[in-house]
Order: structure tokens, then C-alpha cells, then sequence
């Protein structure tokens, strides 16, 4: 998707890891905001409320 599979040595790991990193934050980010937004109505839903 990003061309990763052509990254190579010392470099290409750090690109790896650098691009895991990111994904890894956008993922924590976006799944905190729709925890945020949709946590309480689906637990309320959940005890019946």
C-alpha cells in the first residue's frame, strides 16, 4: 500500500516501524473517539435503558 515492501537495511526497518507507529496512534485515536461517542448510549442499551 505505501511501497514498504521495497524498504530495505537499517532505513526500511525504521520506515516500518515509523508507519506501524502512526497506524498504531490513528487507531488508538479514532477507536477512543468512538468509544467517547457511542460508549454510553450502547452500554445504556445494553442494561436495558
Amino acid at each position: 500500500m505505501f511501497g514498504l515492501e521495497n524498504a530495505s537495511g537499517v532505513e526500511g526497518a525504521a520506515l516500518v516501524v515509523g508507519v506501524v507507529l502512526v497506524e498504531a496512534i490513528l487507531l488508538y485515536a479514532g477507536y477512543g473517539l468512538l468509544e467517547r461517542v457511542f460508549g454510553p448510549s450502547v452500554v445504556g442499551a445494553l442494561r436495558g435503558r
